[in-house]
């Protein structure tokens, strides 16, 4: 039970400062860690640099801490559904490095693989490559892509047991495993919790060697981003 945390402000209310780099793991609005999120928020750290697929949304998750400008930079692969978010980027007020996304995938899961850098065809030609080494490998040339850390990631997971091993349900289960193992420090948000053996081991993704501190969720509120429903077909009554 060493690892559990009562609320996400007492997980975070030592880890947190200024100008320190964060992990957010999820794509859109799903599998955010969002209570983490705000907790963050709560806390007024300033100067973050923020490492996430995309900065969410201008009302939810990572967009919350857009419009409190506590962060200073955001490396990311998208940023289509913040309109603040764009307003500060267009004005000069936050900087941002766009990865392609897989680029950026990697980039995460090198840097928790202990691998400084790695080559890839992705970029090569574009302002993605601008001032980044290059090399040629079997007559084709590839862009260097350093890894990437963090002093903290959170992350969202279905289901944990005492000892942090995670379980991810479906596609909630994006950016969250890598972005787990490549921080000094990892904190998790989870739905439910077991007792160790309680899981099948066959469905760990993150063990809990990689997660120090966890928070049971009292309840979870998942968000769409968009909304997209279809017309009912018209009943024809015979």
């Amino acid at each position: 039970m060493r690892k559990i945390h009562s609320s996400a402000s007492a997980a975070l209310a030592d880890a947190l400062r200024d100008d320190m780099t964060i992990m957010s793991g999820g794509f859109g609005l799903c599998g955010i860690p969002a209570v983490l999120i705000d907790a963050v928020l709560e806390s007024g750290a300033r100067g973050l640099t923020i490492i996430s697929n995309n900065p969410g949304t201008e009302s939810m998750g990572l967009g919350k801490l857009f419009k409190t400008r506590q962060v200073r930079k955001l490396v990311c692969s998208y940023a289509g559904e913040n309109a603040e978010f764009a307003r500060q980027y267009m004005a000069g007020e936050v900087e941002v490095e766009f990865n392609p996304q897989g680029t950026l995938a990697e980039r995460i899961r090198a840097g928790g693989a202990g691998i400084p850098a790695f080559y890839t065809r992705t970029g090569v030609g574009t302002v993605i490559a601008e001032g980044k080494p290059l090399a040629e490998f079997d007559g084709k040339l590839y862009v260097q892509e350093r890894g990437l850390k963090a002093d903290l990631a959170l992350v969202h997971a279905w289901q944990a047991d005492t000892e942090g091993n995670l379980v991810y349900r479906m596609t909630a289960r994006n950016f969250n495993p890598m972005m787990a193992s490549a921080a000094a420090l990892t904190v998790a948000e989870v739905e439910q919790l077991r007792e160790p053996g309680e899981i099948d081991p066959d469905h760990i993704v993150t063990p809990g060697i990689f997660v120090d501190r966890i928070v049971l969720l009292d309840n979870v509120d998942k968000q769409i981003e968009q909304r997209t429903v279809r017309r009912r077909a018209a009943v024809v009554e015979e």
